[in-house]
């Protein structure tokens, strides 16, 4: 099954949905910011365009300051 992941607006609300999760003898795990930001940057790099190349010199004049 995939996972499904709900983000509460509140303390209040986020333990409510705990809770109900608990009594539904479902298992939840919360995720970091860090975890978050993770996911983020991994969707972001599945929808990157990958069917243009770029010479190393360029990254290279990029990345200098």
């Amino acid at each position: 099954m995939k996972p499904l992941v709900i983000s509460p607006r509140s303390k209040k609300e986020f333990d409510f949905v705990n809770e109900l999760l608990a009594k539904l003898n479902i298992s939840t795990r919360s995720l970091s910011k860090e975890e978050i930001e993770d996911l983020g940057m991994i969707k972001l790099m599945k929808e990157a365009d990958r069917t243009k190349k770029v010479s190393k010199e360029a990254i290279f004049k990029k990345l200098k300051p």
